[in-house]
């Protein structure tokens, strides 16, 4: 595991089967989840002072990040009812 903190299988530590299949089988899955892997680890790499930003734009990746983790567990549900 990684020592990254809010890495969407931790997130969704019950729903590593979902996201792993979605991964596989949907592009746009695959975009959302790519998208929150990358701007989690620039959060981490800001807060733990490796490249190290303004305050607004932390906020402003902290919002985008909470907003890739919504749509990405309502669209794992919504998949999940379709099935």
């Amino acid at each position: 595991m990684s020592h990254t903190p809010h890495e969407l299988a931790e997130e969704f530590h019950d729903l590593a089967n979902e996201m792993a299949i979605l991964r596989q089988s949907d592009g746009h899955f695959a975009k959302l989840s790519d998208r929150y892997h990358v701007l989690n680890r620039a959060i981490h790499r800001a807060e733990t002072d490796v490249e190290p930003t303004s305050d607004d734009h932390m906020v402003a990746m902290r919002k985008e990040r909470l907003a890739l983790k919504d749509q990405i567990f309502a669209y794992i549900k919504a998949q999940a009812d379709l099935a």
